[in-house]
């Protein structure tokens, strides 16, 4: 079995608030961000939740994110494409790659959570007859490259400029940075045909087999022979829920634990959950314990094996000094150990 060697060590956050006081959670997001850098993390991402106590709109919170952070690679995993409009996202992206300095990563999916609720609500007419699948996102690819507009001849008319229009601000290098949360071998194969980044994490969907492992490793596979030998290379990233106990205090380890077991019944057999579509997915189960315990399953999975680059997946409903407990054992007491190091030297010793 090979050994893991990470080169690329990321984190992804769900972005808690309250119900009664969103900013103080959201600030704690962004310092989470600016923790992660510091520490040395390569990347830190945040989900994009409807109707929910997260973040609705990752464009938002990452052009801020980017204003609070110098280095860090700023990633979403997942934006569903079915809310979303191809060319006023594309240009809300382009604006928050531009204010950080070319520093998005951005993950999508076509998945359309709470649609009973929220379809009437963003469409006009009868939204389930439109296009609301990959078709979706390879116009918005279309966009974020930036083409012009109309014919050759096409100008626009502003205050002082004349102009042939497209996207602005156009940020040339963003369309090479967009991710496919695959967890299907037709989404795998979707996203490697047109030359996208693969996201996958914790679930999978159940094809001939109930194994997640097994399901996960065929994924892999099946990206990979889709690539081919002559598309430009793409970037793999795995992501696994990690939560080291070492320099928890005792209250905090009995939450962790409480929390890996409320989730643990689910990994046991396949799964359809409703707010999934009712498909059949596999779950991956959190790998909590010490940082020693962390490893030998670590160095025991045969897709991180696979992988250079790990996303760690931060539990929901944590507090901040938890997730920062956590981000600190990992950055020294885990990723080291996989062959991770800080790409900032000046960050080699970073502490609490």
């Amino acid at each position: 079995m090979s050994t893991p060697t990470i080169t690329s060590l990321a984190l992804l956050t769900p972005g808690n608030f309250a119900d009664d006081d969103p900013g103080t959670g959201l600030e704690e997001t962004l310092q989470l961000f600016e923790y992660g850098e510091q520490l040395g993390f390569d990347g830190a991402w945040i989900r994009q939740r409807h109707l929910e106590h997260g973040v609705g709109s990752a464009a938002v919170f990452l052009a801020a994110a980017g204003q609070r952070t110098q280095r860090v690679e700023l990633g979403t995993a997942v934006i569903p494409i079915g809310y979303e409009s191809p060319f006023r996202l594309a240009e809300d992206l382009s604006l928050a790659d531009v204010l950080s300095r070319g520093r998005l990563q951005v993950g999508f999916s076509t998945g359309m959570p709470h649609a009973d609720l929220l379809g009437d609500l963003v469409y006009d007419g009868d939204w389930r007859s439109f296009d609301l699948s990959y078709g979706r996102i390879a116009r918005l690819l279309d966009n974020l490259r930036g083409e012009h507009l109309g014919s050759p001849d096409t100008v626009i008319q502003s205050p002082g400029n004349t102009q042939r229009p497209r996207l602005q601000p156009h940020s040339p290098g963003l369309v090479n940075r967009i991710w496919y949360g695959g967890g299907s071998l037709r989404s795998v194969r979707w996203a490697a045909e047109h030359g996208l980044n693969l996201l996958s994490g914790n679930i999978v969907s159940g094809e001939d087999t109930d194994d997640f492992t097994t399901a996960q490793l065929n994924l892999l596979s099946e990206y990979r022979r889709s690539l081919g030998e002559d598309r430009p290379p793409t970037r793999v990233a795995l992501g696994r829920v990690i939560v080291p106990l070492d320099s928890a205090d005792a209250a905090a380890r009995a939450r962790y634990r409480d929390y890996a077991a409320s989730r643990h019944e689910r990994t046991l057999k396949p799964q359809t959950p409703a707010a999934l579509g009712g498909k059949r997915f596999l779950f991956a189960p959190d790998v909590v314990g010490t940082a020693e315990q962390i490893l030998e399953r670590l160095t025991a999975d045969p897709v991180l094996a696979q992988v250079s680059e790990l996303r760690l997946e931060l539990p929901y409903e944590f507090h901040r000094e938890e997730y920062e407990q956590i981000l600190h054992d990992v950055r020294h007491l885990v990723a080291p150990e996989l062959g991770w190091r800080p790409a900032d030297p000046s960050v080699q010793d970073a502490g609490r």
